[in-house]
């Protein structure tokens, strides 16, 4: 919280003028960051407004016409009703504005706005902040199917609940933390990106991790693709959603590793953190 004397400036205004301490820093997000902490009985757009009255109860009624501005349906929802639950790819088709692996419609909806102005949004802002003064900065995103708050540790600590993620993948992400650790850079070799032992030179592009700024709003999907799928209940994920949810399963996982313009990604979610930080006063600490 705000107090003035330890903290005198809201952390979202601190990182816009860039009032950061260190010299490198390495920022992500998982896929769905909203959904646990966000109540699951949403259905009506009557519903959302009163949630978001609850949450953000400075927000006056033309704040809130701006939220849902910034959060809108798509007509591929709006005119068909409730969408198939699925992983969305980020940069292409459907997005998280319209549907997840928990969630489709209003509720959805509102565990966006929840995951981004609370975790996704302040990985973007850390990673603007370290853009300047010989600072650098890298961000990414962890989207390996199901990717719910929190789910991204068993990825890194190697300690999988569900068999979702491959010796590649944890091998890889394990590298990039490695890496940054010992050098300030999260780059990883080809080879290591790809988990196929390839000396190619046609990568995933991790093999030359650029440093997140205005002019390059590029970050690192962290993602994997398979042959084989399982459904899950997503309740194994702490208070997931009582839902199903496919996921991939071994044999047959392969590291789906690429760089994407994070500014762009999910429908547009860079505007979406401009937004947030535009309204910071407003939103509750």
């Amino acid at each position: 919280m705000t107090d003035d004397v330890f903290i005198q400036s809201l952390p979202s205004q601190a990182l816009l003028q860039r009032k950061v301490n260190g010299l490198r820093q390495l920022s992500g997000n998982d896929a769905q960051e909203g959904d646990i902490f966000v109540p699951q009985n949403i259905t009506t757009e009557n519903d959302l407004l009163a949630w978001l009255r609850v949450v953000f109860p400075l927000f006056t009624d033309d704040d809130i016409a701006k939220l849902l501005y910034y959060y809108p349906l798509s007509n591929l929802t709006v005119s068909s009703g409730n969408l198939t639950m699925f992983a969305t790819a980020g940069d292409e088709g459907p997005t998280a504005l319209d549907v997840s692996q928990s969630a489709t419609g209003q509720q959805q909806r509102a565990n966006l706005i929840y995951g981004e102005t609370t975790f996704v949004c302040p990985s973007y802002w850390l990673a603007d902040a370290y853009n300047s003064r010989g600072r650098t900065g890298y961000k990414y995103q962890y989207s390996v199917p199901a990717a719910i708050h929190g789910t991204d540790l068993a990825a890194y600590l190697n300690t999988p609940s569900v068999g979702n993620i491959g010796p590649d993948f944890a091998f890889a992400f394990q590298r990039i933390f490695g890496n940054f650790v010992i050098s300030g850079n999260p780059s990883i070799p080809v080879a290591i990106a790809s988990g196929d032992g390839s000396n190619g030179t046609t990568g995933s592009g991790l093999e030359n991790w650029p440093t997140y700024s205005l002019a390059d709003r590029r970050m690192a999907n962290l993602n994997q693709t398979g042959t084989n799928t399982q459904e899950v209940n997503l309740a194994i994920y702490r208070f997931g959603a009582n839902v199903n949810a496919t996921i991939y399963v071994e044999p047959g996982l392969q590291n789906d590793l690429s760089l994407v313009d994070a500014y762009e990604w999910e429908g547009g979610r860079g505007r979406r953190c401009d937004f947030w930080q535009s309204v910071a006063k407003i939103v509750p600490e």
